[in-house]
């Protein structure tokens, strides 16, 4: 059975920073393009950034600077480590592991909230 556990996620000033880790289970984690999503009020889920099997990465631009993402091989984990938190960055964030070579394998995780509040 695929699990995919987001924690870390809470109430944050602006300005303020948050780690969101993903654990996975089930899959062959370095096998797979691990990525995070968002989804704020009132709009459709985003990418935010993603990272590769062989470590390459992508960002929105909306975080670029901001964000980091990272893979732990070892522990099955993907980080997003989010710095400079603005009230924009409100959202519920996933994680997503994408596998896709002749047929597609493509799991999500359950979420964990973010809200940047004063």
């Amino acid at each position: 059975q695929v699990q995919l556990v987001e924690s870390g996620g809470g109430l944050v000033q602006p300005g303020g920073s948050l780690r969101l880790s993903c654990a996975a289970s089930g899959i062959s984690f370095s096998s797979y393009t691990m990525g995070w999503y968002r989804r704020a009020p009132g709009k459709q889920r985003e990418l935010v950034a993603t990272i590769t099997s062989g470590g390459s990465i992508n960002y929105a631009d909306s975080v670029k600077g901001r964000f980091t993402i990272s893979r732990d091989n070892a522990k099955n984990t993907v980080y997003l480590q989010m710095n400079s938190l603005k009230p924009e960055d409100t959202a519920v964030y996933y994680c997503n592991a994408d596998w896709t070579l002749s047929y597609r394998l493509n799991y999500w995780g359950q979420g964990t909230q973010v809200t940047v509040s004063s």
